[in-house]
């Protein structure tokens, strides 16, 4: 599904964000990408949804070299990838039916298609109940669930959870953890990128180790190690 060959990033002539990268992903898999600030996640990241381009190296998703991809089309390239921000990315001024049909009515869908799909997202996420609350009114849990929300209502093929707990307490990133886990099962592939130890360990799922922009390990149920 993602494939990585031999990807450089250097950033300003001397910063080497990402050396010599070899990295596939296949079709519903789970993998935790890791390593230290620095490391090269987020480059990483960027590079696939077409955001940064490679010095050399090619990145595919799904057969289609991204970078060959023409301007025009990197919103259908988009629209297969959900992605999930750790500082939520909410509408203040809409609640959380609206923030989530907000996404459906900037890709075009219809009154009676939103309707059918939002109720649908809330439920998955547990939001059912707080539809009609408002980001103020939610805790920080609830919030990124309604991010996540957002980022399944387009049914994407990937879901990016970029340090989705980064602002959570420990029980509401168990809470999300376990909803990543909910999503991939049924049959989406996710990539979460995060440098929480306890979180990865607990997964027992693939890990690829990033360190000064390589990968120094790549582990079928694999830990945390640096």
């Amino acid at each position: 599904m993602i494939k990585f060959q031999n990807v450089s990033k250097i950033y300003n002539s001397d910063i080497c964000a990402l050396d010599n990268i070899s990295l596939e992903i296949k079709e519903k898999e789970f993998v935790s990408i890791v390593g230290r600030c620095g490391a090269g996640k987020t480059t990483l990241l960027k590079l696939l949804l077409a955001e940064e381009k490679p010095n050399s190296g090619q990145v595919f998703f799904q057969d289609n070299d991204v970078q060959k991809i023409k301007s025009r089309h990197l919103p259908e390239l988009r629209r297969r990838v959900g992605v999930i921000f750790q500082d939520y990315k909410l509408l203040s001024s809409r609640n959380v039916y609206e923030n989530v049909a907000y996404v459906m009515e900037v890709m075009g869908a219809s009154n009676e298609e939103i309707k059918r799909d939002v109720p649908q997202v809330l439920e998955i996420v547990g939001l059912t109940e707080k539809r009609e609350n408002f980001p103020v009114q939610l805790s920080g849990g609830e919030k990124q669930r309604v991010a996540i929300a957002r980022a399944l209502i387009h049914r994407p093929q990937l879901i990016i959870a970029d340090e989705p707990t980064g602002n959570l307490d420990p029980y509401h990133t168990q809470d999300i953890i376990k909803l990543l886990e909910k999503i991939n099962e049924l049959g989406t592939t996710v990539i979460l990128a995060t440098h929480y130890k306890e979180i990865v360990n607990g997964l027992k799922k693939r890990v690829v180790t990033l360190e000064q922009g390589r990968i120094i390990r790549d582990e079928e149920k694999g830990r945390f190690i640096l």
